[in-house]
């Protein structure tokens, strides 16, 4: 491993998105250099770009290319106001500028063919949406270098390797491990910042991937688990993870530290954190991971250890209560399905053969009755699908009937101490039953750090509301 602290800084779409916070993402790259011996820079797309590219390829493929003289247009003007206010070198600013509008070319050529062949293949569509990253890389990258920080652009491309897997491909952690040392290690060491795309790598054979939701953190996150690095700081627009949305809460605050289990809970149930797959190579590197913010960095943030300070902050057990809304309950149900095996993958199974994903799970003692929220939009697809699958059980009446809730939201309590705590679940429905708030579904136990209710749609800010007095 290389002498000296190595320091991994990913900075957001917002972080990058308008002049102002490139002036401000430059001066904290600068002042990072100060303390850091080493510091890698991970940028995302300009904020918005990244849907504008994706709407395109989309109109595409419907046939439709007439909006593409006016995406071009917009982000010509969102890069190049941007380069002109900031790169006072002028061959350096021009060249930066002719780079980009390769991209922005390569956007229409690939929109035509979409265009022409009807359809946008998975590898097509990464190759649109690599294209916001790889903008926002020659923009920061000569943005910083004009500043004066010694820094060399280098696409995730060249050294994070993956499979053939598009729209979610997961890295070869033994060849990005060669590669990443190789590539950035020797920039490091000549004192260069190596600033690079986040959100994609690439085949083996060089065809661009990208990494999923969360991709631009997760890159973060494998060039700090592979180097290895000492820490990652990533900046978004928020003073770190909050206890609540502030615009149901007004009296959310910033939490100073958080486990990772307790934030991959959060982001699983709707809060707008880190995405689950993104904590995973910090983890088991034993990384610390910090969220910061671009417009405020003097606050401290959040911190995310391995194991918070015992799932406790100032002695409460609940650190956070977040929402996912537009959810509808599914249940099965009747009295032949006691004691019957295999009813459940059955059902399960019905469920992913539409794709849907199930947040939430919970069945009766008695096995006469299994409910799962499924997102609203895909309710009647999962309907559908479980009648056809249980139609004999239906038609002799060994389950009575398979049928959804009205739209319903899942609200969520998290806290490291939840399941080892006596009386926290007692707490949570005494505080729910007060605000006459009643829970349609519970589930508790299958993780050490969440209890999960099912509420009413208009019962969900009044539901986080009172939760949330147990955290104040």
């Amino acid at each position: 491993m290389p002498e000296g602290k190595t320091l991994i800084m990913k900075f957001g779409g917002t972080s990058v998105g308008s002049v102002d916070a490139l002036v401000k993402a430059t001066q904290i790259i600068r002042d990072a250099k100060k303390d850091w011996d080493r510091v890698v820079v991970v940028t995302s797309a300009m904020s918005g770009v990244t849907n504008l590219l994706l709407d395109s390829a989309a109109s595409a493929a419907q046939g439709t290319v007439d909006s593409l003289a006016e995406t071009e247009s917009m982000l010509r003007e969102k890069h190049f106001s941007a380069a002109d206010a900031l790169i006072k070198d002028e061959d350096l600013r021009e060249k930066t500028k002719t780079e980009i509008e390769v991209y922005i070319k390569s956007l229409v050529n690939l929109c035509k063919a979409i265009a022409v062949l009807g359809e946008a293949s998975p590898r097509a569509m990464d190759a649109v949406a690599s294209l916001g990253e790889r903008m926002s890389l020659r923009l920061l990258g000569a943005i910083v270098h004009d500043s004066g920080v010694r820094s060399k652009a280098i696409e995730s491309s060249e050294f994070i390797i993956t499979n053939d897997h598009f729209q979610n491909a997961h890295p070869d952690f033994n060849v990005t491990t060669e590669k990443t040392r190789g590539l950035l290690n020797p920039i490091m060491d000549d004192g260069f910042i190596p600033i690079t795309s986040g959100f994609i790598g690439a085949t083996p054979e060089g065809v661009i991937t990208t990494l999923g939701r969360g991709g631009s953190d997760y890159s973060a996150a494998i060039i700090a688990s592979v180097l290895p690095a000492n820490e990652v700081w990533i900046w978004t627009d928020v003073n770190g993870v909050m206890t609540s949305d502030p615009r149901i809460v007004k009296e959310a605050r910033t939490l100073p530290e958080i486990s990772y289990g307790e934030i991959a809970e959060l982001a699983y149930y709707g809060a707008k954190v880190l995405h689950p797959k993104t904590i995973r190579p910090v983890v088991e590197a034993g990384i610390e991971l910090r969220i910061c913010n671009t417009f405020n960095p003097s606050h401290p943030g959040t911190r995310l250890k391995a194991n918070g300070s015992n799932g406790k902050t100032n002695g409460r057990v609940i650190k956070a209560v977040t929402a996912i809304r537009n959810q509808r309950l599914v249940t099965i149900e009747g009295r032949g399905m006691l004691g019957v095996p295999g009813v459940a993958a059955r059902a399960f199974g019905a469920v992913a053969s539409t794709g849907t994903s199930v947040p939430l799970i919970t069945q009766a003692s008695s096995e006469q009755s299994i409910c799962f929220a499924v997102p609203s939009e895909s309710a009647k697809q999962v309907l559908d699908a479980l009648e056809k699958n249980f139609a004999l059980e239906l038609s002799v009446r060994d389950i009575d009937r398979v049928w959804a809730t009205e739209e319903v939201a899942i609200i969520t309590a998290v806290g490291s101490g939840t399941r080892n705590t006596p009386g926290v679940a007692g707490k949570i429905f005494s505080k729910l039953g007060n605000k006459e708030i009643n829970v349609l579904a519970i589930a508790h136990g299958s993780s050490d750090v969440s209890i999960s209710m099912v509420v009413e749609t208009i019962d969900t800010e009044f539901a986080v509301r009172a939760l949330h007095e147990l955290i104040v």
